[in-house]
This record gives structure tokens, sequence and C-alpha cells, in this order.
């Protein structure tokens, strides 16, 4: 047979940043390599020929009634390592939050045996969310750097892994750092190369990721070693940009610059470049993001947190800028892009009508600010995708076969679905707002089942 798989049910999946492509039971049909090969609209002349030869087959998939197919979610930014800390001393500033909690967490990844226990929860907890890809800063530790990627490898999500960098001796804990800034770079480019060695033989994918923790945490000669091994072997690069007030005025007092132009001086702004946060850009710094294709990843639960305002998306999406969402472990507390989208319709919202009501109506907020549902649908997915100039975060022709199953009569998270003829964008919106891991019947990844729950008989359902 000519197709690896062939679904049948209702899709929705990006067609813009603001338009919803809604696919009213079509058929989905997969090749070998995991790639969504040919959709077939009801209305085809192939639809009724493609039924007759593959419903009942054991590759058939009908989705259930009350079951949707959505694109897998792309998380832009996770720390791997602080999974085991999420949800914890949130109340704190950044610096003090990194000193306190973080560095002396991430140290203990030394630990190889605690590493794999941390790692596998957290692939798994991600995929059970509908994370199929994910943009991952592991430790300072290439050992353990490398056995996440594997972790990726082996359970099927679509990892792009960057061992840490944080070198500088004055800026840096003496019990969590690089030994020097040689063994950083000798470091990184050995895990350039193992991950690579290990791409070989992974259906779905894993990428080595230059990372540079950010700015204050490194060397100059080790930020200019990193990207000469970025353009070497032609590597994503991820950091943090003008993240807070702290970070932004740090890199100012020391470069006389913006973080972007610091990092571009550096090489480490590419069309394979992903910075985490970036709320502090001003026009040049966002023109210089365009010229370069520099993607954002957009943390919005995070940044409530800890940076100190708000990504002002809708302007800089104006200017050709590539924007995706990430969850920010252990600064966003949730692994779900579902909550994180949410979230960026809110935080939108607030910058916009403004938060400070002792300031009359037309000078608390920022006009234009607002984004909607349909927009952070196209950021958890298309947005992150385009960001990593990779052929996934839609269901279309020539991308993977990346999906969740979603189901919205599950009795412990049932949606708010009553009428039978309910509108589809209606549904679409209850999804967004709505889901919980229970929902998520079923994830799949370049044509893969990564994931599954069982079903439930639901009494009238």
């Amino acid at each position: 047979m000519k197709y690896t798989q062939i679904f049948r049910g209702t899709a929705f999946t990006s067609d813009t940043p603001t338009k919803l492509n809604i696919l009213n039971d079509y058929l989905y049909c997969v090749d070998t390599k995991g790639m969504l090969e040919k959709i077939v609209a009801p209305d085809h002349a192939d639809y009724k020929p493609l039924l007759a030869a593959y419903e009942g087959r054991e590759n058939f998939h009908r989705l259930a009634d009350g079951h949707y197919l959505l694109p897998g979610f792309v998380d832009l930014h996770v720390h791997a390592p602080q999974w085991a800390q999420s949800g914890t001393a949130l109340d704190l500033p950044l610096y003090e939050w990194l000193n306190t909690y973080t560095f002396p967490l991430e140290a203990k990844y030394s630990d190889l045996v605690f590493a794999k226990n941390v790692y596998e929860d957290l692939v798994n907890t991600l995929l059970a969310n509908g994370t199929t890809t994910a943009l991952y800063f592991a430790t300072v530790h290439k050992e353990a750097s490398i056995l996440l990627a594997e972790i990726c490898a082996k359970k099927g999500q679509r990892g792009l892994v960057g061992k840490v960098v944080m070198d500088d001796p004055e800026q840096n804990p003496s019990y969590y750092r690089d030994k020097d800034t040689e063994t950083a770079l000798a470091d990184t480019e050995e895990f350039i190369l193992a991950v690579k060695e290990l791409a070989k033989t992974v259906k779905q994918g894993v990428y080595p990721v230059v990372t540079p923790r950010f700015i204050p945490s490194c060397t100059d000669e080790a930020l200019k070693g990193l990207g000469k091994l970025a353009a070497k072997y032609d590597t994503h690069i991820q950091s943090h940009c003008s993240e807070s007030d702290w970070a932004h005025n740090y890199v100012q007092e020391r470069f006389f610059t913006h973080d972007a132009f610091a990092l571009n001086n550096f090489q480490l702004l590419t069309d394979k470049s992903v910075m985490a946060h970036c709320n502090f850009l001003d026009n040049e710094d966002a023109a210089l993001f365009a010229k370069t294709g520099t993607a954002i990843a957009h943390c919005p639960l995070s940044n409530a947190y800890f940076a100190n305002s708000v990504l002002p998306i809708a302007s800089l999406k104006a200017k050709g800028i590539d924007i995706g969402l990430g969850s920010d472990i252990s600064a966003g507390a949730t692994p779900s892009l579902y909550d994180n989208a949410k979230q960026a319709v809110v935080s939108s919202r607030m910058l916009e009508d403004g938060v400070n009501a002792s300031l009359p109506a037309d000078k608390r907020g920022v006009p234009h600010s607002r984004i909607t549902i349909n927009e952070a649908f196209y950021l958890a997915t298309a947005g992150g995708g385009e960001s990593l100039n990779l052929p996934i975060g839609r269901i279309q022709e020539n991308y993977t076969w990346d999906v969740q199953i979603i189901d919205t009569r599950v009795s412990t998270a049932k949606l708010p679905i009553f009428d039978p003829n309910e509108d589809l964008y209606n549904t679409f919106q209850k999804i967004m707002y709505n889901v919980r891991p229970e929902n998520i019947r079923e994830v799949w990844v370049q044509g893969e089942k990564v994931h599954s729950r069982k079903m439930e008989v639901v009494p009238g359902g």
C-alpha cells in the first residue's frame, strides 16, 4: 500500500497568523518518512477510492465523535534541568532566583542517574501535554546534555538540545560553571559531533544547539568561539536576550550596546537563532532581528514573574520577526503550551489596556497590542516551526505528521460542548481555552505514535 497511515477526521491548523484553517472530515495520508504527503477533502475525487482501499485496515484511523486533530506544539524555550524545581521560588527577583535555587539544582546534573530520572519524566510530560518539538537548554555538563538528546530520540520527541556555556568565573558560581573557556568550547564541539552522529539514527530528528546561557555568563572569548562553532557546523543557536531590566542594563554597561547588537557582533544572530524573551528590544534591535532572521521565543507566563515587562508581540510581528511560544520551565511553572497560549492573549490585552487605574484610559496602555486566540495558536504551532526553519507546526502537505488528537468528551475533563451542531470555530476556541492533559488522547511525531491514553466509555456519550 502507498501510505503508511491514513487518518480521517476534522483538523484545526493555522493558515496565517490570524486565520484558522478548518479541515472538516478530511483524509490525511502519511508516507513512510512520517510526512503528510496528501490531504484529501470529502468532495475530492480520490476520497471514496482511498476509503475503499484503506478503511478497516490497521493503518486506517477514523477519529471518534468529539475527537479533533491539532498540530503538535513547538516549545521554543525549556530549561530541562529546572523541571525538578518547577513551581517553586517564583516570588524572588531573577538574579536571586538563579543563585539561590536554580544554579544549585543545575549543578546536580553531573550525576547521570539524577539527570536520567528528571529528563525522562520531563520528555514524557511534555509529550503528554501535546509538545512534539522542544528547544532545550540542558546544563554545562556535556554527558548529561548528550543524555537528554538520547532520551528525546528514544521517546520519539523532536529535541533540539544545547549544552549550556557559562565560563566567566566572575559571573558564575564556583560550583557551577565550565572549567575554563577552552574546556567550554571543546565540550561544545564534542557535544555537537555526538548529537549529529545520534541524529543519523533518529526518524524525527535531534539537533545540537549552540547555547551561551546569556551574555552575563560568558566571556568574550567564549561568545566568539561559540559563534564560530555555530557557523562551522551550521547549528541552531539559542540564548536569552534583553529579558529584564537587570540583564538588559548589564550588557549596556559591558558592551555599550544592546544585547541584540552584542550577540550579532559574535555571529550569534542568524536565521537559525532563537532568542528567549527579548522584552526590551527597541526599533533598531528589532530591525536587526528581522534582517538576520533571528526568532523570538515568547514566554508569557515566565515574563510575568521575571521580565519586568510584556512582550509587544503585535508590534514585533509587524516588523517581520518570527515568534513562537516557550514554556520557560521552570520560570514558567507549567509544561503546557495551552496555558502559555492563553497567557499570551491575556498579557497582550493587559499591555493594550494598561494596568495602572490611576492613569487616564487613553494613556494607560499601548494601542494595537492585543492578539487573538488564533494568533496564540499560531505561535504555539506554525510560528514555532518557522522560528526553527523546520517543516513542522502545520497540518499541511509536505509537513511532518506531528499531531495531537483531542478528546472533548473525556469524563474527567469534558469540554462545554452541548450542541451536537456546535460551530467548529467555537469548538476550536473551547479546545484552546479548556484542554487539559486528560483530553490529549494520542500524540504522534513524524508518523509514529509516541503517547496515548486509554479510551473511556462515557455513559450516554
